[in-house]
């Protein structure tokens, strides 16, 4: 089976994410939430004999590759799919084990781009839907040629800074008046058209920023996250490791701030005259800076250029107000 994907900051996660020592010595259990094709799980199965791994993905089709990939370490990998917010919110407590490592790799898998045929691409001519999880939700098609001008001028602005949004908005509207507008290749020329020449010339391709805000909308990828984190943080063993790579700076700040409020000796509003947050920090952080790749990695793998790792080590449980804090970032 060929191999598409490279996953980025792998030496770094092997360090910081090391099954090594106690509680680790004899058993260790991690759960990989955005398998993809396993690049992360194959490695850490190779180098920790004494690991098993759950892999989570939503999109069936990326897991069935894993499965062929990983098949060789028998029961040590194990298969779950659908949405890594749901897995960790239902988690039975009573039944499953608790893991010591927890990893999410939130950057779309390069077999996305180049083999899914669901127009994550500009590149090629596909059909335009975006969606990992191909059974539910709305198509990128289906925003498109059904949202209201000022809302996807918003969208593409909010999911991605893209200066030109409100431009591309109205000419992907004047555009659909005349026939839907389903595929990538149709969209991306559209968005080219839009803007002025000398943006069409710049570092990126101009439809760059919109393909990705229509992908994140999609996937609803930021509004998962923030609840994400914090059920699979009250999952995680006490001691227990979590890493979370983020790739550009909505999901990076989420990340960000709430790994610090889970570092704070109290995350309670100044306003509020007793503490009702237990008072004592939920976990210690690891990566007081986000670890980013070498230079040689960007070389060699150029997807990862703006990945950033940030890593804690859980305390304790963490309450309900360290997400309300960060929920209103997930925009």
């Amino acid at each position: 089976m060929e191999i598409v994907h490279t996953p980025v900051l792998l030496n770094e996660c092997l360090e910081y994410l090391s099954p090594v020592g106690e509680p680790f010595e004899n058993h260790a259990f991690m759960i990989d939430s955005t398998l993809g094709e396993g690049g992360h799980s194959n490695a850490f199965l190779s180098k920790f004999q004494n690991l098993h791994i759950l892999g989570l993905d939503a999109d069936k089709t990326i897991q069935a590759r894993a499965r062929e990939r990983l098949s060789p370490f028998g029961e040590r990998m194990q298969f779950y799919n659908g949405w890594f917010n749901n897995f960790y919110k239902n988690f039975d407590f009573e039944s499953q084990e608790r893991p010591n490592i927890i990893l999410f790799d939130l950057g779309i898998s390069v077999y996305h781009y180049e083999k899914s045929g669901r127009g994550f691409s500009f590149r090629y001519d596909e059909p335009l839907d975006m969606r990992l999880n191909s059974d539910e939700g709305e198509s990128a098609a289906d925003i498109v040629n059904t949202m209201r001008e000022e809302e996807l001028a918003n969208l593409i602005y909010l999911y991605s800074d893209e200066k030109m949004s409100r431009r591309i908005a109205k000419a992907i509207v004047s555009a659909r008046s005349t026939g839907k507008i389903m595929s990538s290749k149709a969209l991306a020329e559209i968005i080219y058209d839009a803007v002025p020449a000398n943006y069409r010339h710049g570092p990126i391709h101009p439809a760059t920023r919109t393909f990705q805000a229509l992908r994140i909308a999609v996937n609803s990828e930021l509004r998962r996250l923030p609840e994400a984190l914090h059920a699979a943080f009250n999952v995680l063993q006490t001691g227990g490791k979590m890493g979370v790579i983020t790739f550009h700076s909505l999901e990076d700040r989420i990340v960000k701030n709430y790994f610090r409020n889970l570092g704070k000796q109290c995350v309670c509003p100044p306003e509020q005259p007793k503490c009702t947050c237990g008072g004592t920090p939920c976990a210690e952080i690891l990566t007081r800076k986000p670890i980013e790749p070498t230079t040689e990695e960007v070389k060699v793998n150029s997807p990862s250029r703006s990945a950033k790792l940030r890593v804690v080590r859980k305390l304790r449980d963490a309450s309900e107000i360290h997400l309300l804090q960060i929920e209103s970032e997930a925009i």
